[in-house]
This record gives structure tokens, C-alpha cells and sequence, in this order.
């Protein structure tokens, strides 16, 4: 007799730079969330599939929740909290430190809130002892009641395929919502446009960053090659400057190391080019946000 097949959705939680998209990465075996040792990398709700056997577990990387300072900050956090209520398993990450600081207070009282099964993921172990991971479980177990807890190292994949056995107990019965060889409902443009990003926030410095967002003008497919036409948007004159950089010499490594990782995603040739512009604030703009696709409105706009 055939197994009843199981689907569902899991939120991966937790606060900034604690390694939620190097794990759902890991876990897929592909690129899909970019990576950063910047917090605040993801910006939206990125989905990723994961099937075997009979289970279907749709990942869903969320923004990392933090104290908001402007509208695609509000927008990230929301976009987060939602997430996790809507799912049928969390997973809230944290690392093998014993203190838990504000941030993961404040997501401690969330889930508080929430009635769906709760696993704590210890991430980044290959960085402690095992004296100290016993540790920290035993004063996380006391802050909350959780269903699971799985120390791992998603960087190494070290206990990874415990958690996804964990996982799979809590996963509701019912018929897959992907075709299995799916990997992400992430749109090919889109995950370009993050590739791009995640090469800005690796080669430029740290007051630029988060003041930068990209577009795809144009993806153009022909025998063999792809053409790419990009814009990455700065806030400032002067942070265009440095994004260009002396002779171009940065723009260029931004672009050689995008194009790099494009066509391993895309299996094909690809002709990149990248533009610079300026759209001053656009952070705290309702119009420029919903037109690269970061308000709530356009994250919405599907369910």
C-alpha cells in the first residue's frame, strides 16, 4: 500500500545574521536566499521546496525580526510575523550562545502567541563544544516549552538530516502543492536580482548596503546566452560614486562575481550589464518599494 503522501509549510525564524538562508540553502543543495555576514540580508518571504519519499516541506526564509527604522524595515518585520502564523511547523534559529539578548526576547514573546508546533534550531555548533551546546539547550528550555530542539551547524550540514527527520513527524497529511522536482516559486528575475545584491553586500563596505536594492530591466534569452540588463538603486550621489568605483573597478567585481553564480543557476552564458541610479529615501517610499516588489501590498497581492 502506498504511504498517504504529507505537505506542508515551514517558517524558518529568528533575528538577523543567525544563518536562516544558509540553512534553507544547505537543506535544498541550491542557492535560492542570498547570504550575507550583514543582518538584515533577506527582505522578503523566499520559498524553497523541499520533497522525498512521501513529504513535501515548503521552507519559507523570512526577513530576520529586528526594530524597524523605516518602511522596508516595517514591511520585513511584518512580512515575518506573518509568515510564521501562517505556517504548519516554525523553526526558530538561534546560536550556540547561552544569552539571550532583546531580540530573541521579543521573538520568545511571539511565539507565545502562536499555537503551531515550535523547534528550536541551534545553529553554528561547529563553533562551540559540546559542554557548551548542552548549555544552551538547558536555558532555552526554560525560556520556552518546545516541541524539538536540534543543535546543528548549517554552515557544515552537520545534523541536518535529524532535523529534517524531526521535521517530518509534525508535517500534515495531504497532497503535495509542488510538482517534486520544484525547487522554489522564487521567479528566475528575482533570484537574479538577489544574486546581484548579495555580490553588493559581499564587496562593498557597510554604510552602503541596506540603501541598495536592484532590478532587472531587461533578461533576454537566446541560443546559448543570456543578456541581462540591471540597475542597482543607491539613496545617494555619493554612494553611486563608490558603488562605480575607481575606473569602474568595483562595479566590475560586482558584475564578474554576479555573473558567475547566474550561470551556474541558469546553466547557460550570461552578458550582464549593470547600471547605477539614484532614487533618494526610496527606503521610505511606498511607490519605489512597491515597484521592487518590498511592500506588503505586493507580497500580499497573490494570497
Amino acid at each position: 500500500m502506498d504511504k498517504k503522501t504529507r505537505s506542508g509549510f515551514v517558517s524558518i525564524i529568528g533575528r538577523p545574521n543567525v544563518g536562516k538562508s544558509t540553512l534553507m540553502n544547505k537543506i535544498i543543495g541550491q542557492k535560492i536566499a542570498i547570504t550575507s555576514s550583514k543582518p538584515q540580508t533577506t527582505r522578503t518571504r523566499i520559498s524553497t521546496v523541499y520533497t522525498k519519499d512521501n513529504v513535501q516541506m515548503i521552507f519559507v526564509d523570512t526577513p530576520g525580526l529586528h526594530k524597524a527604522k523605516n518602511k522596508l524595515g516595517e514591511n520585513m518585520v511584518s512580512t515575518a510575523k506573518r509568515t510564521f502564523n501562517e505556517s504548519d511547523v516554525c523553526l526558530y534559529l538561534a546560536e550556540a550562545d547561552t544569552f539571550i539578548g532583546e531580540q530573541d526576547e521579543n521573538i520568545l514573546s511571539l511565539l507565545r502567541t502562536v499555537s503551531i508546533p515550535v523547534i528550536l534550531v541551534i545553529n553554528k555548533t561547529d563553533k562551540v563544544d559540546k559542554a557548551k551546546v548542552f548549555e544552551v539547550i538547558d536555558v532555552f528550555s526554560k525560556a520556552y516549552d518546545f516541541d524539538e530542539i536540534v543543535p546543528l551547524s548549517a554552515k557544515t550540514g552537520r545534523n541536518i538530516d535529524t532535523l529534517l527527520e524531526v521535521l517530518a513527524k509534525y508535517i500534515p497529511e495531504g497532497p503535495f502543492y509542488y510538482d517534486p522536482e520544484t525547487l522554489t516559486d522564487q521567479p528566475e528575475r528575482q533570484i537574479v536580482s538577489e544574486i546581484i545584491r548579495e555580490k553588493c553586500l559581499r564587496c562593498l563596505g557597510d554604510e552602503i548596503p541596506h540603501g541598495i536594492a536592484v532590478t532587472i530591466e531587461t533578461m533576454k534569452f537566446s541560443k546559448g546566452i543570456v543578456n541581462i540588463e540591471a540597475s542597482i538603486i543607491c539613496e545617494r550621489d555619493s554612494h553611486k560614486g563608490m558603488i562605480i568605483g575607481k575606473g569602474a573597478s568595483k562595479i566590475k567585481e560586482i558584475g564578474t562575481k554576479s555573473r558567475i553564480d547566474i550561470e551556474k543557476m541558469l546553466d547557460k552564458k550570461v552578458n550582464l550589464k549593470l547600471f547605477v541610479k539614484t532614487k533618494e529615501n526610496w527606503r521610505d517610499s511606498d511607490y519605489l518599494l512597491r515597484n521592487f516588489g518590498l511592500s506588503n501590498e505586493e507580497l500580499n497581492k497573490d494570497e
